[in-house]
């Protein structure tokens, strides 16, 4: 009973694994369909870059609540032992007190009578040799609380505001980080539509090869056709099937970028749910409504940030001149004893309250000439604005004149294609009756191929300067790519 018991626990075992690779395999047999959209919502939410960049605006906002605690009052616990290994001694001027000799003794050798004795003056004398006094005990304890606050503090306020500029450039930062990586998608997502459409071209012209191939094999077996002619056709197939294994590579590289922009597992099978051509429908309009303003740029808007910064810093450097005022307070105990430290412990509190004022009045013109410098990086930034304003201006009308370059291309290439075809289409006619050699087939096949791979390289230089000028401008709505929650 236990053997069968044992044998049916190790079944049911091995069925249930065989049921979970099995449901795994079909989990990745599945084929996910994305979209342009659904791949950059998977990049933004998904991929380390945009993670970082939303850490550090984090970040900054913990720092700009460390500033805000230096307001607060800071309390702070003290404690200090220390031993005496040689006391001080004092020495006293018995003439000034009251006549007699300055020495500590009298001729007879008996006490001075400016001197009370007891024991302890006395073997102090004594063991001083010199009439001197020793002075302290041998163990010294203190401990206690101190605290202090800020209440007139310039330098600090304007430091608040330098904090909450800074949160903006960490903001502006991770904006800027969207903005590069919805460029990176889609110009992968491009890339792969581009290498999977013009690999379905190349595919097609290869099974037209084939074709012809085997057509010429069967009349050289009924003796229709010379071995030449099926020599030439093999050759033909042949010199088609490297550009078949080169768009392979081409495809499989388009989708390990995507993926890795998407932080998503390679073994993971997806297919784009659009081709090249698709875009050409809204091209026209698409174009028409470029805005050419360039408020929204990233790296303008750095540039104002950092000019903000360089503006706060001055204002930093300009309330060094004002006096600070502090509230301190402190409540400590103290005790002093003589040999043993662990014992005659004798604590005597007492505690204090003031105020610190500290007013800065020279410092060997540092102050000074830190305002020239930061005036200075100010005056530099409205310079390097100004030539970057321009450059910016100069490259969005070079992007445009692309993209309207672009467009005609296209046209121009999709009634080229229409072209080819029907020239394809006459010549095969021709060619199963006939009425044209193979060699002009031949280029028939070749002018289609070629127009057609022309074609789809247009649009995706147009797709390609669109994103360009997209991420120039900075106008890129991210909101609608956010996973609701």
């Amino acid at each position: 009973m236990k053997i069968v018991s044992l044998k049916a626990v190790f079944t049911t075992l091995c069925m249930g694994i065989a049921f979970i690779g099995a449901a795994q395999k079909a989990t990745y047999n599945d084929t996910l369909m994305l979209s342009l959209d659904k791949c950059i919502t998977i990049a933004l939410s998904d991929n380390p870059s945009i993670k970082v960049a939303d850490m550090e605006i984090e970040r900054m906002d913990y720092y700009n609540k460390e500033v805000l605690g230096q307001l607060l009052p800071s309390i702070s616990f003290n404690a200090q032992y220390s031993r005496t290994l040689a006391k001080q001694v004092m020495y006293l001027n018995m003439g000034a007190l009251g006549g007699g000799a300055s020495s500590g003794t009298t001729e007879e050798g008996s006490e001075s009578e400016g001197v009370e004795e007891t024991p302890t003056t006395s073997a102090a004398s004594k063991s001083s040799g010199g009439g001197g006094i020793k002075m302290g005990l041998d163990n010294s304890y203190t401990m206690g609380f101190s605290a202090s606050m800020p209440l007139v503090a310039p330098q600090l306020w304007k430091t608040l505001k330098l904090s909450d500029t800074q949160i903006l450039q960490s903001m502006e930062a991770a904006r800027k980080s969207r903005l590069d990586m919805v460029n990176q998608v889609k110009t992968a997502y491009y890339s792969l539509l581009l290498a999977e459409d013009s690999y379905k071209v190349i595919l097609e012209s290869y099974e037209n090869a084939k074709e012809t191939h085997d057509i010429y094999t069967k009349k050289h077996k009924l003796g229709a056709a010379s071995e030449y002619d099926v020599l030439r056709t093999s050759v033909a197939v042949k010199n088609i099937e490297p550009q078949l294994m080169q768009g392979e590579i081409t495809i499989k590289q388009a989708r390990l970028q995507l993926c890795l922009l998407m932080n998503m597992d390679v073994n993971v099978p997806f297919k784009p749910t659009t081709t090249l051509s698709d875009y050409e429908k809204t091209m026209y309009e698409n174009t028409l409504a470029i805005d050419k303003s360039i408020d929204q740029n990233s790296d303008l808007k750095m540039l104002d940030i950092q000019t903000q910064l360089l503006n706060d810093a001055l204002d930093i450097q300009r309330m060094s001149w004002y006096p600070t005022l502090a509230l301190t307070a402190n409540y400590n105990w103290t005790s002093m004893s003589d040999g043993n430290p662990l014992k005659n412990f004798r604590w005597s509190p007492y505690s204090t309250v003031g105020l610190s004022l500290s007013f800065p009045l020279f410092q060997g013109g540092q102050r000074y000439n830190k305002i020239k410098q930061a005036r200075i990086q100010v005056e530099e930034m409205s310079f390097q604005r100004e030539n970057l304003e321009q450059a910016i201006n100069m490259q969005v009308e070079l992007a445009v004149d692309n993209i309207h370059v672009n467009v005609k291309q296209i046209a121009a290439c999709a009634e080229n294609v229409k072209q080819a075809e029907r020239a394809h289409e006459i010549m095969d006619k021709s060619f199963k009756i006939g009425a044209a050699t193979y060699l002009d087939f031949r280029d028939a096949q070749l002018a289609l191929t070629n127009t057609r791979l022309t074609y789809l390289q247009a649009i995706y230089n147009y797709l390609i300067a669109t994103n360009n000028l997209e991420l120039l401008l900075g106008n890129t709505d991210i909101e609608k790519y956010n996973i609701s929650e």
